[in-house]
C-alpha cells in the first residue's frame, strides 16, 4: 500500500467517524480533518472530482464550525449572566409590522419567536409594553398546548426579527446550553406576568 493509499483510507475512516460524533462541533471538526485528508488524497492520486468537492466543503465546514462555537459561547455566557438575546440575531429573519396591526392573538397556534429591533409592542392582557431588544412569544412556543398566552399588538411601527419553532428546535438540539437559556427566560417571564396580573391589595 502506498502513502497516497494510506491517506485515502484515513480520509474514509474520518468520514465514518463523523457518524459517531455526539455533538455538531465535534462532527464539524472531524469533517474538516476529513476534507484535508481527501484534498491530500485527491492531489496525490490525481482524482480531480474528489479534490474539487473537498476544496468546496472545507471552507463551508470551517464557517459552520465557527458559527457553532460562537453561538455556544454566547449561549453559555447568557445562561450564566443575563437574558440578553443578541446572540440569536444571525439566525432570525426580518419582519415589519405597522402601528395598530396584530402580531398574534391569545389562543392562536405559536410557531414563531420574536425580537424587537425598533418600535414598541403592547400586550393588552397584562398592560405591558415591550421595546427594542426585548424577546417575546417564547412562552407559547415552549408550552405543551403550543398556544399564545397573550395578544401582541404593534403600538408603533415595529421592526422585528423572528425565528421559526423548527429552526429554534434545531439550534437547541445542537447546543443544549440554549435550552437552559430559554428555561431561565420562560421562568422569568412567567413570574413577571403573574406578578402583573395579581391585583395589589391595600394593607
Amino acid at each position: 500500500m502506498t502513502l497516497i493509499d494510506g491517506v485515502g483510507y484515513l480520509a474514509s475512516a474520518l468520514v465514518l467517524l463523523t457518524f459517531c460524533m455526539s455533538t455538531m462541533i465535534s462532527l464539524r471538526a472531524v469533517a474538516i480533518c476529513s476534507n484535508l485528508a481527501f484534498i491530500g488524497y485527491g492531489l496525490g492520486a490525481g482524482i480531480h472530482p474528489v479534490l474539487a468537492l473537498h476544496i468546496i466543503l472545507l471552507p463551508l465546514n470551517l464557517l459552520l464550525l465557527f458559527q457553532m462555537v460562537q453561538l455556544l459561547r454566547k449561549a453559555k455566557l447568557a445562561a450564566a449572566t443575563d437574558l440578553s438575546p443578541g446572540w440569536l440575531q444571525p439566525f432570525m429573519r426580518a419582519k415589519h409590522v405597522k402601528v395598530g396591526e396584530t402580531i398574534f392573538r391569545r389562543g392562536e397556534h405559536a410557531d414563531l419567536l420574536y425580537m424587537i429591533v425598533s418600535g414598541e409592542v403592547r400586550l393588552p392582557e397584562i398592560d405591558q409594553r415591550l421595546s427594542a431588544g426585548d424577546l417575546f412569544g417564547e412562552i407559547g412556543l415552549f408550552s405543551v398546548e403550543r398556544r399564545r398566552t397573550q395578544t401582541a399588538l404593534a403600538a408603533t411601527d415595529v421592526d422585528l426579527l423572528c425565528i421559526s419553532d423548527g429552526a429554534l428546535k434545531k439550534l437547541c438540539e445542537r447546543n443544549p446550553g440554549l435550552s437552559l437559556y430559554f428555561l431561565r427566560l420562560t421562568a422569568t417571564r412567567m413570574s413577571q406576568n403573574s406578578a402583573r396580573m395579581t391585583p395589589i391589595r391595600a394593607g
